[in-house]
């Protein structure tokens, strides 16, 4: 198997390096910060952070977390959700408590002239219609106030929507990739956490990572100016043409992760397959002047659960099944295989591109 250096450890280093220049502490939401600044993944975020200057404060840096990671803040998020929580609750509580007194008043009134009533006959018409009287308006009284509870408690009921909408969707944006609507990488790791959840039985999946073959039809520069469209435009098309009950997510870049529900090695790679296809089927454009700009490729390796012990293992062993598709020439599947029909010195099997 060819053997490639990854640009990982490049990544990281150049991120610190970048980070002590930049007077910005190593803090792992800053670094998180950072990457994503760098990896490029995130227009809006790259040009706010830019917007920064040379030296960044923690504190705008903190508020940029909140802005475009706001997994980072979470415990803030938390903290202002129960407090508008909280909030609301007493004031619920409160028109209880004013329900609660109208009720002894009104109660204490229709106990008042009922006793005038049973005493009709000693008193006069005067004294009975003023008790009937009084009878009345505590009526309407307690009318109108059980409407001014109504709205009340409409609104109360809206404001409780309104915190519980923006929970959930505080909660969303943890795991989507803003640019192409799929998830994002913190979604993959959950996924892959809970196919792992019993390590002695993980579930029976197959995981595939795949990267648009960018370099065989652009220039390094074409690439760097078409960036942002090739994200969105790929994205989307993986986005319509991948199984909705399957996981599919943007890692950075043109790197994609999919999370298949099946046991079957033949379905995932027709899978697979199935959005090559789609690649070849919808042409490129460019997007200033609309020219065709051809239809790119999809490198991608495979591999089983059943062939790794572990979340990381799953996701190495896809890594380097990848690897060897794009090295290879691109345009290929590569499966990571494990097993006595494998070769010796051979951990994949390769499967051109039709």
């Amino acid at each position: 198997m060819t053997h490639r250096k990854s640009s990982k450890t490049d990544i990281a280093l150049r991120i610190a390096m970048a980070m002590k220049q930049m007077g910005i502490d190593g803090l792992p939401r800053n670094y998180e910060l950072v990457y994503e600044a760098y990896a490029g993944s995130n227009p809006d975020l790259v040009r706010d952070f830019i917007a920064l200057g040379k030296y960044k404060s923690q504190a705008a840096l903190d508020e940029l977390g909140r802005k475009y990671l706001p997994h980072q803040h979470e415990a803030s998020v938390l903290q202002r959700s129960a407090g508008a929580l909280s909030s609301e609750m007493s004031n619920f509580m409160h028109l209880l408590s004013q329900e609660r007194s109208s009720l002894n008043d009104y109660g204490r009134l229709i106990g008042e002239a009922s006793q005038v009533i049973r005493d009709a006959g000693g008193l006069g018409e005067g004294a009975l219609g003023s008790s009937l009287e009084a009878l009345q308006r505590a009526t309407e009284q307690r009318v109108n106030h059980a409407a001014e509870m109504a709205e009340k408690v409409a609104a109360q009921t809206a404001a409780m929507e309104s915190i519980q909408k923006e929970m959930v969707e505080f909660e969303a944006t943890k795991f989507i990739d803003p640019p192409t609507r799929l998830g994002n990488r913190r979604a993959f790791n959950k996924a892959l956490a809970r196919v792992y959840a019993n390590p002695q039985m993980p579930l029976l999946c197959g995981v595939a990572i795949a990267e648009v073959d960018a370099e065989r039809r652009f220039s390094p520069g074409q690439i760097e100016a078409l960036s942002d469209h090739l994200v969105t435009f790929y994205g989307g098309l993986i986005r319509q043409a991948f199984p909705a009950q399957d996981l599919a997510v943007r890692f950075d870049g043109l790197r994609f992760g999919f999370l298949f529900n099946t046991a079957d090695e033949g379905e995932v790679t027709r899978l697979v397959d199935l959005l090559r296809a789609a690649f070849q089927a919808v042409p490129l454009r460019d997007p200033r002047t609309g020219r065709n700009l051809g239809n790119l490729t999809l490198s991608t390796g495979v591999c089983m659960t059943d062939r790794a012990d572990s979340a990381l293992d799953l996701s190495s062993a896809c890594e380097r099944a990848l690897a060897e598709a794009k090295a290879a020439g691109g345009d290929q599947i590569v499966v990571y295989g494990r097993g006595d029909e494998v070769p010796a010195g051979k951990e994949w099997m390769l499967y051109k591109a039709s």
